[in-house]
């Protein structure tokens, strides 16, 4: 998990946060292999791996602790038995 510090909201009343999920390295991503073999198949060149995820942005009450976030991480964002994310306040 990591935190990545950006600007906060300077009216003070809420934050944003977004949170990238991806599969582990050495997990199967054959959603990442399904869109490189369609690049290829579409003409584009040069693509060698592809891995894909997902971004949640939320907006969340300005006192939410980065703990909390990790928590929600833990226990619904990402699979954590396969799924690493990273916490980005905005």
């Amino acid at each position: 998990m990591r935190f990545l510090r950006g600007n906060i909201d300077p009216g003070g009343m809420a934050m944003k946060v977004r949170v990238h999920v991806m599969l582990k390295n050495g997990v199967l991503d054959p959603q990442g292999e399904a869109v490189r073999h369609a690049l290829g198949a579409l003409g584009f060149e040069g693509v060698g791996s592809v891995r894909q995820g997902k971004v949640i942005e939320m907006e969340l009450a300005d006192d939410t602790s980065e703990a909390t976030i990790g928590e929600m991480c833990e226990k619904l964002l990402a699979n954590t038995v396969i799924e690493s994310y990273r916490i980005e306040t905005l």
